[in-house]
Parts: C-alpha cells; structure tokens; sequence
C-alpha cells in the first residue's frame, strides 16, 4: 500500500527580531490511506506549526510534503482542516457556514451540495437548525457544524487540531465517537492532536511523538487493543493494554510515570492532572 501522506526532512524556523527559532527538525513520517494517527508532544513543541505545513498555510523551507505521491501545492484541496475553535461566521446560518467551503472552492452550490449539507446536519443531530446562527448553538453544536463543513469538501485527509479540548467530558466523548465513525465508516485519513494521551489512545491506530523543540519525530506506536466489539472511546479505555500504553507515552512525554495511578488522568491528582493538560 502507497501511503497517502509522505513527510520527509521537515525542517521549519521561526525569525523573530532577527533571532533564528528551529521549531521542526528533520520530521519524518508516512501515513497510509485510511489510518487515524494521533499527534502528542510537548506544549509548544510545534505540533500546530506541522498542521500548518500540512494544510499549505505556510510554505515548506527545507524537505518535502507529498499527497497522494504529488507534492503539496495551492492546488492541493485533498486535505481538511478543522481547528480548536470552530470560526463560524456569526452572519451566516448554520447551513450556510457547512457550505462556505463549497463557496469557496467551487463558487457556485448545487442542489446535491445542499442535499448532502441537510443528510449531515440530520445524521449529526442537527436537523432542523439549518436557519439557526451560531450563536443559537451550545459549544458542542458548533463543533458539529465545524465538522461537516470540513467534510462537505470530501478531503482525503482530515487534520484536527485539539478539536474538543474546549468542550465538558461528555460532550467530548461523544464527539471522539463521531470522529471515530468517520474514520471507519468513510475510510478517512485523520491526523489529530491531541494533549490527552487516553484520547489518543482510545482513538488512534498509530500514535507519533514529538520531541520538544526542535520537534523530532521520538516515537511511532502502533496501538493493538483488545475489545469485545466495534471500537468506542469508551471501551477502549477498558482495554487490558491501555494502561501499558499510556505508561510508555507518559515516560516519553517526559514525565515520571510513578507519579499516575489508575487508569489516566481522570484518576490523578489535580495537580498531575494540570501537569497532563500542559502536555
């Protein structure tokens, strides 16, 4: 199998007041059609600044971005990008804001655009809030919203960058679950990063970790869980090998594992809890 992503020799600086700030550092990695990989380092490791590249928001300096074995060029529209706030246009209804990349990209709508729009706000639970405004919906809601809309473009790839860090526990899980489906369901490539590591590995099929800056790549995890059906977030987190995992990815995040018990960070103190969330 090709890979549907390819990443090799990323090298990325930052100029501020004439002082030189390497963020990336020879970041190498490939992702295969139809994978969910799962981005952790340390905080201002240059997680986002690597999405960025990604998506073509900012210009590669040194090494390569290949999609679909094509470098990545302004004609690139195979990948989606959906951030930690959703940007809705307060102006626009809620079914205009999941066709604004529709807009953007193609200039004109067709009654399939809308129809499929519709399908998803039904199949997200938002039918009937098409003439809503964001600011009529919860938190949760407009996440949803922002979902769609990246999907509305049909990208091959999907970035997520800490889409849900934002939102309560509950709202959070359901919406990994939804995320999850459209990876299984539409066998799509999603990258996401993440600051959890139980939802990385409650998620991800493969776990990459960065380095602090300069970012390198530290380690690459295939994660195997054992689960008596289809896989949730929810259960994955019962699974007997998650403990393992999350030990391993704690001690190279760089933080001593003794100090965790249980199953992850709802189970720590509040103190090392914060410590996570930092992560």
């Amino acid at each position: 199998m090709k890979p549907i992503l390819q990443v090799e020799g990323l090298h990325h600086e930052y100029f501020i007041n004439g002082t030189s700030h390497l963020i990336l550092q020879d970041v190498t990695f490939a992702v295969d059609p139809g994978q969910f990989v799962c981005l952790i380092g340390p905080s201002g490791a240059g997680k986002t600044t690597l999405f960025n590249l990604l998506a073509g928001i900012i210009p590669v300096q040194t090494g390569s971005i290949r999609v679909h074995g094509q470098p990545l060029g302004p004609q690139q529209r195979a990948i989606g990008y959906m951030l930690q706030k959703d940007l809705l246009l307060p102006w626009r209804t809620i079914l205009d804001n999941v066709l604004l990349g529709i807009d953007v990209h193609r200039r004109r709508r067709t009654a399939e655009d809308i129809d499929r729009a519709r399908s998803y706000l039904d199949r997200y639970g938002l039918a009937g809030y098409e003439n809503a405004y964001p600011n009529q919906l919860s938190g949760g809601m407009r996440q949803r919203v922002a979902l769609i809309r990246t999907l509305m473009v049909d990208p091959a790839i999907i970035l997520l960058d800490e889409p849900f860090s934002a939102l309560d526990y509950q709202t959070r899980l359901l919406l990994e679950k939804e995320v999850l489906d459209i990876n299984q369901r539409e066998h799509k490539t999603l990258m996401l990063i993440t600051h959890d590591i139980g939802e990385a590995i409650s998620l991800a099929d493969t776990i990459i970790v960065l380095s602090a800056r300069p970012a390198r790549v530290k380690a690459h995890h295939h994660i195997y869980l054992t689960l008596p059906g289809s896989r949730t977030p929810w259960d994955a987190r019962k699974a007997p090998e998650y403990q393992t995992y999350f030990d391993t990815l704690w001690h190279e995040l760089g933080i001593d594992p003794k100090g965790g018990t249980g199953r992850g960070s709802q189970e720590l103190s509040g103190a090392q809890r914060d410590q996570v969330a930092e992560i």
